[in-house]
Protein backbone atom coordinates (compact mmCIF):
# COMPACT_ATOMS: atom_id res chain seq x y z
CA UNK A 1 0.00 0.00 0.00
CA UNK A 2 1.17 3.28 -1.14
CA UNK A 3 2.18 5.82 2.21
CA UNK A 4 0.04 9.15 2.34
CA UNK A 5 1.74 12.33 2.24
CA UNK A 6 0.54 15.16 4.39
CA UNK A 7 1.02 18.57 3.40
CA UNK A 8 1.26 21.83 5.25
CA UNK A 9 -0.35 25.04 2.95
CA UNK A 10 0.53 28.79 4.04
CA UNK A 11 -2.40 30.42 3.65
CA UNK A 12 -1.93 33.34 6.46
CA UNK A 13 -0.93 36.48 5.12
CA UNK A 14 -2.51 39.47 3.90
CA UNK A 15 -1.49 39.46 0.47
CA UNK A 16 -1.12 43.15 0.75
CA UNK A 17 -0.18 43.93 -3.11
CA UNK A 18 -3.77 42.75 -4.33
CA UNK A 19 -4.71 46.26 -4.52
CA UNK A 20 -8.87 46.60 -3.85
CA UNK A 21 -9.24 43.27 -1.62
CA UNK A 22 -9.10 43.26 1.75
CA UNK A 23 -10.04 39.23 2.11
CA UNK A 24 -7.53 36.11 2.37
CA UNK A 25 -6.09 36.30 -1.50
CA UNK A 26 -6.05 32.05 -1.14
CA UNK A 27 -9.62 32.51 -1.62
CA UNK A 28 -9.52 34.80 -4.67
CA UNK A 29 -11.45 32.97 -7.39
CA UNK A 30 -10.40 31.28 -10.50
CA UNK A 31 -12.99 31.33 -12.37
CA UNK A 32 -14.18 34.95 -11.96
CA UNK A 33 -17.81 36.20 -12.07
CA UNK A 34 -18.93 39.70 -12.68
CA UNK A 35 -15.53 41.00 -10.63
CA UNK A 36 -11.95 39.49 -11.33
CA UNK A 37 -12.35 39.39 -7.19
CA UNK A 38 -15.77 37.38 -7.10
CA UNK A 39 -16.53 34.02 -8.56
CA UNK A 40 -16.22 30.50 -8.29
CA UNK A 41 -12.65 27.52 -7.79
CA UNK A 42 -11.44 29.32 -4.97
CA UNK A 43 -7.12 29.03 -5.27
CA UNK A 44 -6.82 27.43 -2.42
CA UNK A 45 -9.58 24.65 -2.82
CA UNK A 46 -8.05 23.94 -6.62
CA UNK A 47 -4.29 23.71 -5.27
CA UNK A 48 -5.71 21.16 -2.35
CA UNK A 49 -7.53 19.50 -5.15
CA UNK A 50 -3.89 19.14 -6.89
CA UNK A 51 -2.37 17.70 -3.87
CA UNK A 52 -1.34 13.67 -3.51
CA UNK A 53 -3.61 11.54 -0.75
CA UNK A 54 -2.82 12.27 3.29
CA UNK A 55 -3.50 14.64 6.03
CA UNK A 56 -3.62 18.09 4.86
CA UNK A 57 -2.99 21.51 7.19
CA UNK A 58 -3.73 24.47 6.40
CA UNK A 59 -1.92 27.60 8.34
CA UNK A 60 -4.33 30.82 8.69
CA UNK A 61 -4.19 33.73 9.84
CA UNK A 62 -5.58 36.70 8.55
CA UNK A 63 -9.44 36.67 7.40
CA UNK A 64 -8.87 32.70 9.21
CA UNK A 65 -12.55 32.23 9.28
CA UNK A 66 -13.41 32.95 5.40
CA UNK A 67 -10.61 30.39 4.84
CA UNK A 68 -12.04 27.49 7.32
CA UNK A 69 -15.34 28.54 5.98
CA UNK A 70 -14.28 27.53 2.28
CA UNK A 71 -13.06 24.27 2.80
CA UNK A 72 -14.16 22.96 6.42
CA UNK A 73 -15.58 20.47 3.93
CA UNK A 74 -12.34 19.51 2.49
CA UNK A 75 -11.22 17.14 5.75
CA UNK A 76 -8.34 19.55 6.53
CA UNK A 77 -6.71 20.82 9.86
CA UNK A 78 -5.93 24.09 10.49
CA UNK A 79 -3.39 25.46 12.57
CA UNK A 80 -3.75 29.44 13.42
CA UNK A 81 -0.38 31.31 13.03
CA UNK A 82 -0.95 33.66 15.81
CA UNK A 83 1.60 36.14 14.63
CA UNK A 84 2.68 37.02 11.14
CA UNK A 85 6.19 36.26 11.87
CA UNK A 86 7.52 34.34 8.23
CA UNK A 87 7.37 31.45 6.56
CA UNK A 88 9.45 29.78 9.30
CA UNK A 89 6.65 31.24 11.58
CA UNK A 90 4.17 29.38 9.77
CA UNK A 91 6.06 26.26 9.89
CA UNK A 92 6.53 26.34 13.64
CA UNK A 93 2.99 26.77 13.63
CA UNK A 94 2.79 23.53 12.27
CA UNK A 95 4.12 21.24 15.14
CA UNK A 96 1.49 19.99 16.54
CA UNK A 97 0.14 18.50 13.21
CA UNK A 98 4.04 17.28 12.30
CA UNK A 99 3.45 15.75 15.59
CA UNK A 100 0.05 13.83 15.11
CA UNK A 101 0.35 12.50 11.81
CA UNK A 102 1.36 8.94 11.06
CA UNK A 103 3.72 9.84 7.55
CA UNK A 104 7.14 10.09 6.67
CA UNK A 105 6.99 13.04 4.02
CA UNK A 106 5.17 16.52 4.04
CA UNK A 107 4.95 18.86 1.17
CA UNK A 108 5.31 22.36 2.28
CA UNK A 109 3.32 24.91 -0.26
CA UNK A 110 2.02 28.15 -0.70
CA UNK A 111 -1.79 28.78 -0.41
CA UNK A 112 -1.32 31.35 -4.07
CA UNK A 113 0.84 29.22 -6.02
CA UNK A 114 -1.91 27.08 -8.11
CA UNK A 115 -0.85 25.83 -11.06
CA UNK A 116 1.86 22.83 -9.70
CA UNK A 117 1.24 19.98 -11.62
CA UNK A 118 0.16 16.31 -9.20
CA UNK A 119 3.61 14.99 -10.76
CA UNK A 120 5.97 17.82 -9.70
CA UNK A 121 4.74 17.07 -6.18
CA UNK A 122 5.01 13.62 -6.43
CA UNK A 123 8.74 14.20 -7.90
CA UNK A 124 9.25 16.50 -4.85
CA UNK A 125 8.69 13.53 -2.66
CA UNK A 126 10.49 10.95 -4.97
CA UNK A 127 13.63 12.79 -4.47
CA UNK A 128 13.23 12.53 -0.60
CA UNK A 129 14.49 8.70 -1.35
CA UNK A 130 17.97 10.13 -0.79
CA UNK A 131 17.76 13.69 0.27
CA UNK A 132 16.28 15.19 3.56
CA UNK A 133 14.57 18.04 2.19
CA UNK A 134 14.04 18.81 -1.87
CA UNK A 135 13.18 22.66 -3.11
CA UNK A 136 11.12 23.16 -6.06
CA UNK A 137 13.37 25.27 -8.38
CA UNK A 138 11.93 27.15 -11.83
CA UNK A 139 13.90 28.99 -14.53
CA UNK A 140 12.24 32.05 -14.83
CA UNK A 141 12.52 34.43 -17.64
CA UNK A 142 14.12 37.15 -15.76
CA UNK A 143 15.36 35.77 -12.05
CA UNK A 144 15.65 39.74 -10.35
CA UNK A 145 14.05 39.54 -6.98
CA UNK A 146 13.61 36.18 -6.79
CA UNK A 147 15.76 33.70 -4.42
CA UNK A 148 18.00 31.73 -6.31
CA UNK A 149 19.30 28.28 -5.08
CA UNK A 150 23.09 27.43 -4.77
CA UNK A 151 24.13 24.22 -6.00
CA UNK A 152 27.26 22.00 -5.69
CA UNK A 153 27.45 18.54 -6.82
CA UNK A 154 23.53 18.46 -7.68
CA UNK A 155 23.21 19.68 -3.72
CA UNK A 156 21.58 22.39 -2.39
CA UNK A 157 24.50 24.60 -0.53
CA UNK A 158 21.95 27.69 0.30
CA UNK A 159 18.89 29.57 -0.62
CA UNK A 160 20.57 33.27 -1.35
CA UNK A 161 17.59 35.92 -1.73
CA UNK A 162 17.72 38.69 -4.60
CA UNK A 163 19.07 41.51 -2.22
CA UNK A 164 22.19 39.61 -1.41
CA UNK A 165 22.88 37.77 -4.87
CA UNK A 166 22.27 40.97 -6.85
CA UNK A 167 26.00 42.52 -6.02
CA UNK A 168 27.45 39.14 -6.88
CA UNK A 169 29.88 39.06 -9.99
CA UNK A 170 28.35 38.72 -13.23
CA UNK A 171 29.65 35.66 -13.88
CA UNK A 172 29.17 34.11 -10.68
CA UNK A 173 25.10 35.71 -11.18
CA UNK A 174 25.10 33.88 -14.82
CA UNK A 175 25.90 30.45 -12.95
CA UNK A 176 22.78 31.01 -10.46
CA UNK A 177 19.62 30.04 -12.91
CA UNK A 178 17.08 28.04 -10.83
CA UNK A 179 15.14 30.29 -8.71
CA UNK A 180 13.49 29.26 -5.43
CA UNK A 181 9.71 28.33 -5.92
CA UNK A 182 9.03 28.77 -1.96
CA UNK A 183 7.68 24.96 -1.98
CA UNK A 184 9.22 22.14 -0.49
CA UNK A 185 9.13 18.24 0.23
CA UNK A 186 10.58 16.99 3.60
CA UNK A 187 11.21 14.37 5.70
CA UNK A 188 8.82 14.71 8.66
CA UNK A 189 11.54 13.28 11.02
CA UNK A 190 14.12 16.52 9.57
CA UNK A 191 11.24 19.08 10.35
CA UNK A 192 10.52 17.64 13.73
CA UNK A 193 14.19 17.87 14.59
CA UNK A 194 15.69 21.33 12.71
CA UNK A 195 11.96 23.33 13.87
CA UNK A 196 13.08 23.91 17.18
CA UNK A 197 16.52 25.33 16.01
CA UNK A 198 14.73 27.69 13.79
CA UNK A 199 12.30 28.51 17.03
CA UNK A 200 15.72 29.46 19.11
CA UNK A 201 17.30 31.52 16.09
CA UNK A 202 14.97 34.60 15.06
CA UNK A 203 16.25 36.96 12.37
CA UNK A 204 15.46 40.75 13.54
CA UNK A 205 13.52 42.69 10.70
CA UNK A 206 12.71 46.26 10.41
CA UNK A 207 9.19 46.65 9.36
CA UNK A 208 6.50 49.47 9.03
CA UNK A 209 4.17 49.48 11.54
CA UNK A 210 1.66 52.49 11.80
CA UNK A 211 4.07 54.63 9.95
CA UNK A 212 7.34 53.78 11.94
CA UNK A 213 10.36 51.12 11.24
CA UNK A 214 9.91 48.81 13.95
CA UNK A 215 12.22 45.57 14.92
CA UNK A 216 10.60 42.40 14.68
CA UNK A 217 11.02 38.76 15.07
CA UNK A 218 10.57 36.92 12.01
CA UNK A 219 11.61 33.15 10.83
CA UNK A 220 12.60 32.08 7.56
CA UNK A 221 11.81 28.87 5.76
CA UNK A 222 15.08 28.90 4.22
CA UNK A 223 17.02 29.32 7.14
CA UNK A 224 15.91 25.46 7.50
CA UNK A 225 18.29 24.76 4.36
CA UNK A 226 20.99 26.77 6.54
CA UNK A 227 20.88 24.51 9.19
CA UNK A 228 20.66 21.16 7.58
CA UNK A 229 23.66 21.92 5.07
CA UNK A 230 25.50 22.52 8.59
CA UNK A 231 25.14 19.31 9.70
CA UNK A 232 25.67 17.64 6.02
CA UNK A 233 22.32 16.62 5.46
CA UNK A 234 21.68 16.17 1.48
CA UNK A 235 19.09 18.64 0.22
CA UNK A 236 18.09 18.48 -3.33
CA UNK A 237 15.71 20.07 -6.05
CA UNK A 238 13.92 19.32 -8.98
CA UNK A 239 13.35 22.22 -11.90
CA UNK A 240 9.38 22.85 -12.46
CA UNK A 241 8.05 22.41 -15.99
CA UNK A 242 8.16 26.27 -16.89
CA UNK A 243 7.70 29.82 -15.00
CA UNK A 244 3.95 29.20 -15.00
CA UNK A 245 3.44 26.47 -12.77
CA UNK A 246 5.44 28.27 -10.03
CA UNK A 247 3.31 31.61 -10.05
CA UNK A 248 2.17 33.47 -7.26
CA UNK A 249 -0.84 35.47 -7.10
CA UNK A 250 0.33 38.77 -5.84
CA UNK A 251 -1.65 41.23 -7.71
CA UNK A 252 -4.58 41.83 -10.08
CA UNK A 253 -2.73 41.56 -13.05
CA UNK A 254 -1.20 37.92 -11.26
CA UNK A 255 -4.61 37.52 -10.66
CA UNK A 256 -6.05 37.84 -14.10
CA UNK A 257 -3.50 35.81 -15.83
CA UNK A 258 -4.71 33.11 -13.47
CA UNK A 259 -7.77 33.56 -14.41
CA UNK A 260 -6.80 33.31 -17.94
CA UNK A 261 -4.99 30.51 -17.87
CA UNK A 262 -7.32 28.44 -15.55
CA UNK A 263 -10.24 29.25 -18.40
CA UNK A 264 -7.86 28.40 -21.43
CA UNK A 265 -6.98 24.85 -19.31
CA UNK A 266 -10.50 23.89 -18.40
CA UNK A 267 -11.15 24.34 -22.38
CA UNK A 268 -9.04 22.37 -23.58
CA UNK A 269 -10.11 19.34 -20.17
CA UNK A 270 -6.88 19.71 -18.50
CA UNK A 271 -8.36 20.77 -15.05
CA UNK A 272 -5.07 19.53 -13.52
CA UNK A 273 -2.86 21.49 -15.09
CA UNK A 274 -0.83 17.72 -15.84
CA UNK A 275 0.75 15.99 -18.69
CA UNK A 276 -1.59 14.72 -20.97
CA UNK A 277 -1.90 10.53 -20.65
Amino acid sequence: MEREIATIIMAAGRGSRMAGYTGNKTLLPLTPEGSVFMGQDPILVHIIDQLPSGPKAIVVNHCQNDVRRATRHLGVTYLEQPVLNGTGGAILAARPFLDAIDCDHCIITMGDVPFIRPSTYARLVEGLQDRAMVVLGFKPVDKKQYGVLEIASDRVECITEWKYWKDYPAARQAELTICNSGIYAARREALQRYLPILASRPQIVQKEINGCLTPIEEFFLTDLIEFMVADNLPLGFIVGADETEAMGIDDQAALENAQRLFRNAATQKELTFDEAT
